[in-house]
């Protein structure tokens, strides 16, 4: 970072601190938001935008090459007059990334003349424009623009620590997408009664990226080519370097007839499977001196001193008024050798049992036992650790939720299910290139465990709070005849990350 923009960082960081610090706050006599004489003018030569931090990430698409790569593969236009492939995925994934929430809202975005000058297009293709994009894919089509995505994802990848490759975890889970259409190709009831598509998510745990989606019908099961995509996933990993694969997924994925397969490859797993009655047969024949407690670890570490807890007021209410509750006493886990029918080898039980207590207000009705089951080849590793191991699969929950609802890739908003998968992997891509801006950011030198830290922190980013203080930043643009300045005019915590991040994008990546 230059000299100059250091100093003016800390001087308004300064700035901002005084005036919202208590001991510099002037006798009031009314209220704080007291705006005075408002009137509106137009500017005449002035112009700016609240997405500054576009330019970072065209800095960063130019950098890892990702417009030429998706150019010299995806062939979908006969005459590329006058948009080229890669003009119409980025402006799906720039329009998401300028709080955008659907199609229409580019309509907004092409008819602002300082967006168009910062992201240096004549024009942008609008919503109609965009949708028939869509539209024109085929299935391979989107299997071709998957590989171009990951392509682009290894050359990341390179750029990372050797530590980071010590294990890749990839996970598997689907989710239904409702939609309120009516004349949507390839739609149908969910097992939830819900109308929609059924998505497919594959994504590498260790950085929250999803390395495969595949749009399905709204009837399909979960783990419907499920077994596909982990297997492409491996390969994906492998080909980056990663020296151990551990897939992991719920009771839906334990596909036990690819079993064999993956342990001979040298994949661990960890699934969850059915509490079958032969395996719960099993687990209540088991001595009782099979069975430990279950001793969790914390999730984090007190850094001051342990807060009391407040009151649960949900349980006060339902003590309160008699309803039925279920209270968790204690856990216990045990293992055994079972071989699936589908196997050739038997494969590793883990057993979590859970002593409940079923309730009515005051009086304890039974006590109810519950068994969870999880298979998996990993022999070294304790129950604890693959009960806990497990559990951490549920953190791919939040990221279906933010593609959800914070990206909204899963809007469906075309009208056939080939379509509708297009834009969601188009829409995924503004939380791919979130993850690559976090993932660029350089972490040695003098404070390499200061940046290791706020690497860790953007990565983990929530979609909102990333395009609140990198995208969403007050903009002057100014164009020279050798220059295209975008001139801040706030500040907020993180302008030293992206300042950083923007010395990070001009410069070369290792090969």
């Amino acid at each position: 970072m230059k000299k100059k923009i250091a100093k003016k960082l800390r001087q308004r960081k300064r700035k901002i601190l005084n005036r919202l610090s208590k001991r510099s706050l002037p006798e009031h006599h009314g209220p704080m938001f007291n705006p005075g004489n408002i009137h509106y003018e137009m500017a005449d030569r002035a112009r700016g935008i609240t997405y500054g931090g576009i330019g970072a990430m065209q800095l960063l698409v130019k950098n890892i090459g990702l417009d030429r790569v998706l150019d010299s593969n995806l062939r979908i236009f006969k005459i590329r007059n006058p948009y080229f492939e890669s003009d119409h995925i980025l402006n799906i994934a720039y329009n998401i990334l300028c709080n955008g929430e659907c199609l229409e809202d580019i309509e907004r975005l092409r008819n602002d003349e300082v967006y168009l000058n910062a992201v240096g297009a004549d024009r942008i293709p609008d919503p109609t424009t965009a949708g028939d994009f869509c539209r024109r894919f085929s299935a391979e089509h989107v299997e071709i623009l998957q590989d171009v995505i990951n392509e682009v994802r290894l050359k990341v990848w390179k750029q990372q620590d050797p530590e980071f490759f010590d294990e890749a975890i990839i996970d598997a889970d689907g989710t239904i997408a409702k939609t309120t259409g009516e004349c949507k190709e390839g739609m149908d009831l969910s097992y939830k009664g819900i109308w929609g598509y059924h998505p497919l998510l594959v994504s590498l745990s260790n950085t929250g990226e999803p390395l495969y989606l595949s749009n399905r019908s709204g009837n399909s099961t979960s783990s419907k080519n499920a077994s596909h995509y982990l297997d492409k996933a491996a390969k994906l990993c492998r080909t980056a370097g990663f020296k151990k694969i551990r897939f992991r997924g719920d009771t839906d994925f334990s596909q036990t007839k690819f079993l064999d397969g993956w342990d001979e490859d040298g994949i661990t797993f960890v699934f969850g499977i059915n509490a079958m009655p032969n395996l719960v047969k099993i687990a209540d024949n088991l001595p009782e001196t099979a069975y430990t407690d279950l001793i969790r670890q914390a999730k984090y570490t007190v850094k001051t001193k342990t807060r009391s807890k407040p009151a649960n007021v949900k349980e006060r209410i339902v003590k309160q008024r008699g309803y039925k509750n279920i209270r968790l006493q204690s856990e216990h886990t045990a293992e055994f050798e079972y071989r699936p029918v589908k196997c050739r080898k038997s494969c590793r039980i883990v057993v979590l049992r859970k002593n409940l207590s079923v309730e009515r207000g005051e009086k304890v009705l039974f006590d109810d036992i519950r068994y969870f089951f999880y298979i998996t080849n990993d022999r070294k590793a304790s129950r604890a650790a693959i009960v806990g191991d497990a559990n951490n699969r549920c953190n791919q929950e939040n990221l279906i939720e933010q593609l959800k609802n914070g990206v909204r890739a899963m809007t469906m908003p075309v009208d056939n299910l080939v379509s509708n998968w297009a834009y969601m992997v188009m829409a995924s891509l503004a939380w791919n290139l979130k993850a690559w801006y976090a993932l660029l950011l350089p972490t040695k030198g003098r404070w390499h465990k200061k940046h290791k830290q706020e690497k860790r922190k953007v990565l983990r980013m929530e979609f909102k709070k990333f395009r609140n203080f990198f995208i969403m930043l007050p903009c002057q643009i100014v164009k020279t005849s050798r220059r295209l300045v975008y001139r801040l005019l706030g500040w907020n915590e993180y302008f030293d990350i992206f300042f950083r991040a923007v010395d990070a994008f001009r410069c070369l990546l290792r090969c």
